[in-house]
């Protein structure tokens, strides 16, 4: 089941590519940029690829729950998990995806490398930068009160995924095991294959005990999706990239309103994620609050009516009971909107929310 897709970078990448005819720019603020305007590009071009694979085989199977695009921020540090899959068993698939359609070197020291043509580039380790956002992801769960039965905690499995027509050149598997970096159209056979053979007796067996409803996990996505922070445009440059011929450089014009088609529907102007006609009518009714344009129940919260820091958790169910404020927008509700929700709380998570947005929860109690 599709929870999240991924954001939309396209502002940021137009940014840097207006800074290209900035004459200020010294040589290392234009190496910087054309490394940069590299990375993104390969980053937007792979995600898209690899949303497209695990989106075919996943986004509509009740057992495991897909995120795109999560962008977690927790005691200073932040994780920016390409693509994140969790199954009824808990057991969580972090997935870093990498656009190399040239030739891909892993050496014996696990040291990654791209070629195309005669340019070879050196390039971080998709599979240490997995494990550091491991770390960061615990410590959220943990927050969040997402654990195993009988105090049993979750597994995690790492994967890098690469573009189909890319080539791979691997060490020997005694030196360095590699069995995890794989082509994006094969990861559904390579889950099959380690669930039925690739997992120990004892991670076997934790993960029967641990076996939730479809609706738990969809529950723990949602949970892990309303922590998404993604990057704020005032960090989508460095200082150091700020010339004195553009100083404070500003992300592309607001895209124009999205109207509501019977052929397409409306979508998010944030992450083009399709709306209902509830969010729709929502974001009209608040035409001051929200530019004239529509927002996705995610992304309305960049628009309070009274701006305040983000906390470090979105507030769940045991920090918000009985508050007659919705849980979305943060706006007063009424006692009976408020009990419809805690009298259905396996439908709303034990939160409140105001109707426009209890519509977003679909399914009767």
């Amino acid at each position: 089941m599709l929870i999240k897709s991924a954001d939309d970078h396209g502002k940021r990448l137009a940014l840097l590519e207006s800074l290209q005819s900035d004459a200020a720019l010294d040589r290392m603020q234009r190496d910087w940029l054309t490394n940069e305007i590299w990375a993104v590009r390969m980053g937007m071009s792979g995600e898209r690829s690899a949303a497209h694979y695990i989106d075919h085989f996943y986004k509509d199977n009740p057992n495991l729950a897909v995120i795109h695009d999560l962008r977690l921020e927790l005691d200073g540090e932040v994780a920016q998990i390409d693509h994140l899959l969790i199954s009824r068993g808990m057991v969580f698939y972090l997935l870093e995806t990498k656009n190399f359609s040239g030739h891909l070197h892993i050496n014996a020291h696990g040291e990654f490398s791209v070629r195309y043509g005669a340019n070879t580039r050196g390039i971080a380790s998709p599979l240490e930068q997995g494990k550091r956002h491991e770390k960061v992801l615990i410590r959220c769960l943990e927050r969040l009160g997402i654990t195993g039965r009988l105090g049993s905690g979750p597994q995690f499995v790492h994967a890098v995924l690469i573009d189909p027509k890319g080539t791979i050149q691997r060490p020997d598997s005694r030196q360095f095991d590699t069995s995890n970096v794989i082509k994006a159209d094969h990861f559904d056979t390579w889950r099959t294959r380690l669930v039925d053979k690739g997992f120990s007796l004892a991670q076997n067996l934790s993960t029967l005990m641990n076996i939730h409803a479809s609706e738990a996990v969809r529950d723990w996505a949602q949970k892990l999706v309303r922590q998404h922070r993604p990057l704020p445009p005032q960090q989508w440059l460095p200082d150091f990239m700020r010339s004195k011929a553009q100083p404070e450089p500003q992300p592309a014009p607001s895209p124009k309103p999205v109207e509501a088609t019977a052929s397409t529907g409306a979508v998010c102007a944030t992450c083009a994620v399709p709306v209902s006609q509830a969010v729709v009518d929502f974001c009209r009714n608040s035409a001051q609050r929200f530019g004239g344009l529509v927002y996705c129940m995610e992304h309305q919260k960049a628009h309070r009516k009274t701006p305040a820091a983000a906390p470090a958790l979105l507030p769940e169910p045991e920090a918000t009971a009985r508050k007659l404020v919705c849980a979305a927008c943060n706006e007063k509700i009424t006692y009976a909107e408020a009990q419809f929700c805690w009298r259905n709380e396996k439908r709303f998570g034990g939160l409140q929310y105001c109707r426009t947005h209890q519509a977003e929860f679909p399914g009767r109690a």
